[in-house]
């Protein structure tokens, strides 16, 4: 993974977080970084121009011109006093996130950072070396500032990181690896903590979840499909032929595909029913929002990811320093927010087809999917968690872009909330990957009940996996831990190797 010179992809960070990607900077990019950290240096002289972030205050103090022999101290205190953030940690991927994605857009050569200060990151990430980094106090511009400047702080030998599964002072980690810390230039403390890696680094995590998920979700409706008796005739190329937006055809292929070969589906071809609930026949039109959701969401991160978030921007070929808005984080917001309610809209599907599934009226299956109900409630409840999580997902999908509050004295008077949206995001995959983890433990425990007739081969497998984790319900028992298990299962893309190959690709 060359840093500053390949464009990164979420593909790679997904490789990255499981070891199988290592960060470096190539010759090519250390040029380029250094040619833009000798223009900085230039500008740090008495008599040098005015040019906002090296001599001079920051914010509403953009007009202050610091004297050159505090440039030093003014980078020190930029980086303490805008370590304010408060609430729990981010989770250690995340963390590795930031960290890497930070790490790249300096290497991009438009910030004025020395190569030296990039080599410390990558040693950290190296090391594992993590900056405990609190989760809130970011209002996505000027970008992530309050969460980069813990990353930040850790840099210089202060602040908490968690090395070897300890929290732990930067010192004394950095003793231990002997590592040093950065005694930072002019401008580098700003670059450091200027841009939208918080935001982008959550999305990122969240897109690579989600995209199991999705695709998890798609399986679930088969299998519940098949657990009722539906009909595989509303998924006919031709009938998506006259409406074919791109995520509904991808979908209705996925699902034709999974129900090939189907004994199931071929026993009740000649029955009395004319449709299917519109959980089950518009499931291409439901689900295809989110796959095109999830590929404009891969779209804004993959360009983000490999942009130069920073202010003031420097372009050294004219030894030119621009005042711009790269740090503001509105399109990974919006595309959060987007993505948000989509999967929120695939958990309200998913939820009706649980639903259905332990209703005996609609499935004529066995009611809560248990022998002699009544005495035992078999499935029941996980119909009502999958509601609360639904009814979650509902409210954590009011959108976070459209909000904005002025901060620093109304010179930064429009933000992005993009963290927040990204956040919420975060919880809303996990509500889904627990939906969706209940819609298969019912259409499985359904099955049972349609022996020893055999669904595709595809499913029966897919069948069988959930069977590892989670046994079938024959007494009442606690469900808890067979949803959580299965949940987390989905959200490592335990289904993925049943993905048909020709329907990876969409054009929007």
């Amino acid at each position: 993974m060359n840093l500053g010179t390949q464009k990164l992809s979420l593909k790679q960070l997904e490789l990255f977080l499981l070891d199988q990607e290592e960060p470096c900077l190539e010759k090519e990019a250390k040029i380029k970084i250094e040619k833009c950290f000798q223009v900085v240096e230039k500008m740090t002289g008495q008599d040098a121009e005015v040019v906002y972030g090296v001599n001079t205050g920051f914010g509403s103090l953009k007009d202050v011109r610091v004297d050159s022999k505090n440039l030093s101290e003014l980078q020190m205190n930029l980086i303490r006093s805008h370590s304010v953030g408060v609430g729990r940690p981010l989770s250690t991927p995340v963390v590795r996130l930031m960290m890497l994605l930070r790490a790249h857009t300096l290497a991009l050569g438009h910030s004025g950072v020395a190569c030296s200060t990039i080599d410390l990151l990558l040693q950290m990430l190296y090391h594992r070396i993590h900056p405990v980094i609190p989760s809130k106090g970011s209002v996505g511009a000027s970008g992530d500032l309050a969460p980069l400047s813990h990353l930040a702080l850790c840099l210089v030998g202060e602040g908490q990181v968690e090395y070897q599964s300890k929290i732990m002072s930067t010192q004394r980690a950095f003793e231990k690896t002997g590592l040093k810390p950065l005694a930072p230039k002019p401008k580098e403390a700003l670059a450091l903590i200027n841009g939208t890696q918080m935001m982008t680094a959550q999305a990122s995590l969240n897109w690579i979840q989600a995209r199991h998920i999705v695709w998890a979700s798609h399986l679930a409706c088969a299998l519940s499909l098949e657990a009722t008796l539906g009909s595989e005739k509303a998924f006919d190329p031709k009938v998506h032929a006259l409406k074919p937006h791109p995520g509904q055809l991808r979908v209705a292929t996925f699902m034709t595909k999974l129900l090939e070969g189907s004994e199931m589906m071929h026993s009740h071809a000649n029955c009395n029913k004319v449709q299917d609930a519109y959980s089950f026949r518009c499931a291409p039109q439901v689900h295809g929002v989110a796959e095109e959701a999830l590929e404009r969401t891969r779209q804004t991160l993959e360009i983000e990811m490999n942009s130069v978030t920073d202010n003031p921007l420097i372009f050294p070929n004219e030894s030119l320093f621009v005042s711009a808005g790269h740090f503001h984080g509105q399109a990974v917001s919006f595309a959060m927010d987007a993505l948000t309610m989509a999967l929120t809209s695939l958990g309200s599907i998913s939820e009706r087809r649980t639903f259905r599934l332990l209703h005996s009226g609609l499935s004529e299956l066995p009611t809560a999917l248990v022998k002699n109900a009544g005495l035992q409630s078999g499935l029941m409840m996980l119909q009502v968690t999958s509601a609360a999580l639904v009814s979650e997902c509902k409210v954590l999908s009011h959108p976070s872009s459209v909000d904005s509050i002025p901060t620093w004295m109304d010179q930064e008077d429009h933000v992005s909330m993009g963290a927040h949206a990204s956040q919420k995001n975060a919880e809303v995959v996990q509500n889904l990957a627990r939906i969706v983890a209940i819609e298969l433990l019912c259409a499985a425990q359904a099955f049972h009940f349609r022996r020893p007739l055999k669904t595709s081969a595809t499913l029966e497998c897919a069948i069988d996996e959930i069977r590892k984790i989670s046994s079938a319900v024959d007494h009442d028992r606690a469900l808890s831990t067979d949803i959580e298990s299965v949940a987390a299962f989905l959200l490592e893309g335990g289904f993925n190797d049943w993905i048909p190959s020709n329907t990876e690709e969409m054009t929007l």
